[in-house]
C-alpha cells in the first residue's frame, strides 16, 4: 500500500465511523493526485542574460520536471537595485540561497542581511521583499515549492512587461496594471505597490 493511502486509512479509523460527505471531503487531501513518477533529468550550465536594468534570471529546474513539487530561478541583481515591491503569496514557499555577495531580505519588519553560502526561507502568507544594498552584483537562487512560479516569472518578465515597453505603453497605465493585475490574482499575489518606493529611499536603491 503506498505511503499517502496508508496514512488517509490510518486517519480515518482515527475518526471512528466517519459519515461518506466527511471522507469525500478528506480524500483529496490526504490523497494528491498521482502525476506519475519522477524521471531523472539534467540541466546543463547556461550563461544568465543581464538585462540593461541590471537584472537576469534563468529557470534551471521547472516545476513540469518535477511534477509541480519544486521549481528554481538563478538570478543576478546589479548594486544598488530594489527587487519587486513588497508582497504576499497565498500559498508559496519561497527558499533564497545566496551564491554571491549579500542579498537584503524583508519580511514583515525585519531586515536578514543574508550573506553568499547563507540560506533564507520566506513562508507564504507573510509580507517580504528583498534587493541588493551594496555596490557589487549579487547571485542567487530561489526555490519554489508545489507551484509552477517559475512560469509566472516568465509570463510578467520575459513575455508581458518586454511587450508593454515595446509598445510604449507605461507599466503604470491602466492597460498595463489590469493585465499585470490579473496575472497577480492567477498565482496567488498580492502586491503593496506603495510601499516600495519608501525602501527605494531609505536604502538609496534604483528601481
Amino acid at each position: 500500500m503506498e505511503r499517502r493511502h496508508f496514512l488517509a486509512t490510518g486517519l480515518l479509523a482515527g475518526l471512528g465511523t466517519p459519515s461518506s460527505s466527511l471522507i469525500h471531503s478528506l480524500l483529496p487531501v490526504l490523497t494528491p493526485p498521482d502525476r506519475g513518477p519522477l524521471k531523472p533529468f539534467y540541466t546543463p550550465p547556461v550563461p544568465i542574460q543581464v538585462g540593461p536594468n541590471g537584472l537576469g534570471f534563468r529557470i534551471p529546474v521547472r516545476s513540469s520536471q518535477t511534477n509541480i513539487q519544486f521549481s528554481c530561478m538563478e538570478g543576478i541583481m546589479g548594486p544598488k537595485l530594489m527587487g519587486p515591491a513588497p508582497h504576499v503569496h497565498k500559498d508559496l514557499d519561497e527558499l533564497m540561497f545566496v551564491q554571491e555577495g549579500t542579498v537584503s531580505i524583508l519580511v514583515g519588519d525585519q531586515v536578514y542581511e543574508v550573506e553568499a553560502g547563507g540560506w533564507h526561507l520566506r513562508p507564504h502568507g507573510l509580507v517580504h521583499t528583498f534587493w541588493n544594498a551594496t555596490d557589487k552584483p549579487v547571485r542567487y537562487i530561489d526555490m519554489f515549492f508545489n507551484q509552477d512560479f517559475e512560469n509566472f516569472l516568465e509570463e510578467m518578465f520575459a513575455r508581458l512587461i518586454p511587450d508593454l515597453m515595446k509598445r510604449g505603453v507605461s507599466l503604470t497605465s491602466k492597460e498595463a496594471t489590469s493585465q499585470m493585475n490579473t496575472l497577480y490574482t492567477r498565482y496567488g499575489i498580492t502586491m503593496f505597490e506603495e510601499q516600495r518606493q519608501p525602501i527605494m529611499a531609505k536604502y538609496g536603491l534604483k528601481g
